[in-house]
């Protein structure tokens, strides 16, 4: 059995949960704010919580989108093992959902659908995807998320109705090399730190692998989504403060560098 199927009946497609009974009856149970009328909502209601779960799994306490505990994939992953056998998925996933919109206890209900839309100012980075940075990502069976598959035409579709855009689909290939950035970047790039968390789902993406003496990566296998760019705490691990010790020595390096060329000049 594929990691997705337990999670089948919160995908849109199962018919018991599109049904007008299927969708009254989460209500009550699960404290929405209203009855849901759209399934689609509450699936992205939860995929939600479980993407910026995972990309925000931090080794400190946080407030980057929402407040969450340290670790917070661990955290979602002990609410979701306290159930017992056999029991209900949706229940499962509203506690783990909860704690990711509700960690602090101060919401009497859960708004899924309606309310602010874009209260982190994502939309920005929905411009960007469509200008510049389109990326065709799929999902295989061997994901909790529903598989799917990239389609440039519904790309298009909602590049031009939310930005009245279409998408360049080899902007971004063409002007930094795609697959073969090794090779394009260090032509003309220099001066280059590439930070990767490889618990941060982004780092799928990332350059993990130096291009050049000053093109370089750092990777740091239980970091997070930008994880040593955030805030010094009191209680940030070793490796992390290494971490940033290291990418403040690589700087300085470029900087004297800098200064002994302008003084030869």
């Amino acid at each position: 059995m594929s990691p997705w199927e337990p999670w089948r009946p919160l995908h849109p497609s199962c018919t018991s949960m599109t049904s007008p009974r299927g969708q009254a009856s989460m209500t009550p149970a699960h404290r929405t704010s209203r009855t849901v009328q759209f399934i689609y909502s509450l699936s992205s209601w939860l995929r939600t919580a479980f993407i910026h779960t995972a990309v925000m799994d931090y080794p400190t306490p946080a407030n980057f989108l929402t407040n969450l505990p340290a670790y917070p994939v661990r955290e979602m992953c002990k609410i979701i093992d306290s159930f017992p056998a056999g029991a209900d998925v949706i229940d499962k996933a509203f506690a783990a959902a909860s704690m990711y919109y509700n960690y602090t206890g101060d919401q009497k209900c859960f708004q899924v659908e309606g309310g602010d839309d874009d209260p982190h100012g994502f939309k920005g980075w929905g411009w960007q995807a469509c200008t510049e940075m389109v990326m065709p990502m799929t999902v295989s069976n061997e994901s909790m998320f529903p598989p799917s598959s990239f389609s440039y035409e519904k790309t298009s579709e909602n590049c031009l109705a939310g930005y009245k855009v279409l998408p360049r689909m080899h902007w971004i290939t063409s002007e930094y090399g795609g697959h073969k950035i090794d090779k394009v970047l260090k032509r003309f790039g220099s001066n280059i730190i590439f930070s990767n968390g490889m618990r941060d789902p982004w780092s799928g993406g990332g350059v993990l692998k130096n291009i050049s003496s000053s093109i370089i990566a750092l990777v740091t296998e239980k970091g997070a989504h930008h994880l040593d760019l955030r805030s010094a705490t009191k209680d940030d691990p070793d490796w992390l403060v290494e971490q940033r010790r290291h990418e403040v020595e690589i700087i300085h390096g470029w900087i004297d560098q800098y200064n002994k060329d302008i003084a030869q000049m």
